[in-house]
């Protein structure tokens, strides 16, 4: 009997689709890395930069909208253009099992036109991460609005979207970096997003992850940040881990928010079981105890004697949102500061008159919405005190 290997089927499709300049530029560089097992694509307005792209499918986005003469800066106008190539869009997404949208934010294609392409995608039934970058501070406040915006469409629409903060990127670089190093810099974290997500798919290693490991981290998980690190040395294991969780990408948030983490290990094959183990341990230790936590091993020989440990952590702000505690006092009047001058024992039957005339209840919090972090301020709904006990000083109750 002839057995036949069908790989290509079994494994899972991974497509890459860079939008507007910043996403273009990404991708031409993940090309020139030789990343493995993805197919390229680029998206631009702007048909002079799509006819530099390396990409094997472009897209030209609105030759009747923009004339191929880019969006001006204008989100609206990207939008607009992406939407006059939708059906284009969907037929090279087709058959994705995952699909990378990298896009600079704050721009018109990038911030206009991803939001359209990852609606085609989740459509099509594809995993859609973005991997986008943020402005610089440099580059003003009405590119930071727009990029603000643009990701918060984006994250209505993705399942997972990264973030990359460009002015954090200072601080991983020297004080006399030229822009144009600082820029490609961007270009590479953005590249190392997508790599570190699709090697562990893709690229044979010691421990890979399959596609559903991969979705389970990542599937409706909204906002993520990415943390990488690379060391040599006796020590890399170690150092590595502990760059990769204290990057400035991560703009000092910790990961313990995060409800899914994603650990790629890249490495040659020398790397021992003790500085597996010891870079795990570090990342677990940080994480919350309820996080779902996938790592994989990837060998690369060009890596030499050094480690490199890239670390996404996915459902940011979720898990903080279901833990806050709404408080707030309320609102306090004119009138009110006036009956601040009556001693309170005189003002409670008026204010709980007035409380259960709107159908509040004594004890509960206020209505007006106020956010304290649940770690500062927790309340107890199951105490119980008996009646006017807490009118007794304290020191009275403990004599009790």
């Amino acid at each position: 009997m002839k057995i036949q290997l069908v790989t290509n089927e079994l494994s899972a499709k991974i497509k890459v689709l860079g939008v507007g300049g910043a996403g273009g530029n990404a991708i031409n560089d993940m090309i020139a890395s030789q990343m493995a097992g993805v197919d390229f694509m680029a998206a631009n307005t702007d048909s002079q930069a799509l006819e530099r792209s390396l990409a094997s499918v472009k897209i030209h986005l609105g030759p009747t909208v923009t004339r191929g003469l880019g969006a001006g800066g204008d989100p609206e106008m990207g939008r607009n253009a992406t939407l006059e190539e939708s059906e284009r869009i969907k037929q090279v997404l087709q058959g994705a099992d995952m699909v990378f949208i990298a896009a600079g934010m704050g721009g018109g294609t990038g911030t206009g036109g991803a939001p359209v392409i990852a609606e085609l995608s989740r459509e099509l039934g594809a995993l859609t991460v973005a991997v986008v970058s943020k402005p610089f501070d440099f580059e003003g406040k009405m590119k930071k609005r727009l990029a603000d915006s643009g990701i918060e469409e984006l994250r209505k629409v993705v399942d997972t979207i990264i973030t990359i903060p460009n002015d954090q990127l200072f601080k991983l670089s020297s004080k006399n970096s030229r822009i144009k190093d600082v820029f490609a810099m961007a270009n590479e974290v953005l590249g190392f997003a997508v790599r570190g997500i699709s090697d562990l798919i893709m690229v044979p290693g010691f421990v890979n992850l399959d596609f559903a490991d991969v979705r389970t981290i990542m599937r409706e998980r909204g906002m993520a940040l990415m943390g990488t690190g690379i060391s040599g040395g006796a020590n890399r294991a170690c150092e590595a881990a502990q760059k990769a969780i204290s990057s400035p990408l991560l703009e000092d948030i910790s990961i313990r928010g995060a409800r899914g983490i994603l650990i790629n290990i890249t490495s040659t094959p020398d790397i021992s079981m003790d500085e597996l183990k010891e870079i795990c341990g570090i990342i677990q230790e940080e994480a919350d105890e309820e996080a779902i936590i996938k790592w994989g091993l990837v060998y690369d020989e060009s890596l030499a004697e050094e480690i490199r440990v890239t670390v996404i952590a996915t459902g940011l702000g979720k898990r903080a949102e279901a833990e806050r505690v709404i408080w707030s006092p309320p609102v306090t009047t004119q009138a009110e500061m006036e009956d601040l001058e009556i001693p309170t024992i005189l003002r409670k039957p008026t204010e709980m008159q007035g409380m259960a005339a709107e159908g509040h209840q004594p004890g509960r919090p206020s209505p007006n919405l106020g956010v304290v972090a649940a770690k500062k301020y927790i309340v107890h709904p199951d105490l119980q005190y008996e009646e006017n006990e807490l009118d007794t000083p304290p020191f009275l109750r403990r004599a009790d």
